[in-house]
Order: C-alpha cells, then sequence, then structure tokens
C-alpha cells in the first residue's frame, strides 16, 4: 500500500510514462477516456487521460530511480493516505469501464457521500452536486485534486 505514488508528468507524455512502466514491469495505472475527434475530415475515437499530467504507479526505490532516468516526470508524489486514493482510482475505474467517454470535472469541496446501486454505474461511490432534477456523481481523487462525474437518478443513489 504504502509504494503506490503520483507521477506527475511533462505535458503530452502520460502515454509514454505508461510505456516505460510496462517496459520496467512496474505495476501502474493510467485511467484513459475516449474522445471523438476529426482528423482530416474522418471521424475518429482516441484515448485521452482522463487526469492529464498524472499517473499512478506501485514502485520502490531503484524502480524511482529509473524512471526519473526517463527525463519525462516533473515530481513523484506521495499521498498522505495511500488506501484511500487507490479506492478512489478502483471507483473511477468502476465508473469508465461503464462509460469509456466520462469527462473530467471540478471536484466538490461540499456534498454528500453517496453509493449509486442500480444501474450501470452500480456501486460506484462518490460526492453529490444537483442539478435540475438530475443527480450528478463526482468521483474525486483527492491528491491530485481531479474527478470525474457521472449522471444518476434520485431513486438510483442511496447515502452513505
Amino acid at each position: 500500500m504504502q509504494q503506490w505514488k503520483v507521477f506527475f508528468v511533462k505535458p503530452r507524455t502520460e502515454k509514454k510514462v505508461a510505456d516505460f512502466c510496462a517496459l520496467y514491469g512496474i505495476k501502474h495505472y493510467l485511467p484513459l477516456r475516449e474522445q471523438k475527434r476529426v482528423a482530416q475530415r474522418r471521424k475518429i475515437v482516441v484515448s485521452v487521460p482522463v487526469f492529464p499530467g498524472y499517473v499512478f504507479a506501485k514502485i520502490d526505490d531503484t524502480q524511482r530511480l529509473q524512471m526519473l532516468k526517463t527525463n519525462l516526470l516533473v515530481r513523484v508524489l506521495e499521498p498522505l493516505k495511500p488506501r484511500r486514493m487507490l479506492r478512489d482510482l478502483i471507483m473511477v475505474r468502476r465508473a469508465l469501464r461503464a462509460d469509456p467517454s466520462l469527462k473530467p470535472v471540478q471536484p466538490l469541496e461540499k456534498g454528500r457521500l453517496v453509493r449509486i446501486v442500480n444501474g450501470p454505474f452500480m456501486g460506484v461511490e462518490g460526492l453529490v452536486a444537483r442539478m435540475a432534477g438530475t443527480m450528478r456523481v463526482v468521483l474525486n481523487v483527492d491528491m491530485i485534486g481531479h474527478a470525474v462525474s457521472v449522471t444518476a437518478s434520485m431513486d438510483q443513489v442511496t447515502p452513505v
């Protein structure tokens, strides 16, 4: 648990860092979402990082040195609560499995912790922002100050 770190990487190098992690045998997680773009008059779907600039990895001191030698990292952040960070990342992974096109949003400071009990996002926990008849659940990753949001109806959500 204590070995999970957050790599703050240079702009647009998240996938390269993930490739180096795979090359060195480092367990890592780079949450990606699908985004539709137009390239040369064709519609394409590309995978972009949910949290630009961040890659999560389980490393020791020797692996840390290997990654720093790639010259792609700005700094290595150590979470104060690694267990909570991993729990947050598991919730983000579940939500991305249900809907790979989720978009990042600003995290909420205030809100109520809820769990979605049915529908495609069943089992996902997060904070709530109420918006015009629908419930928007925001999944925060507190360590890096980013979040993604999912929409659920009032009957799909129960307080935790």
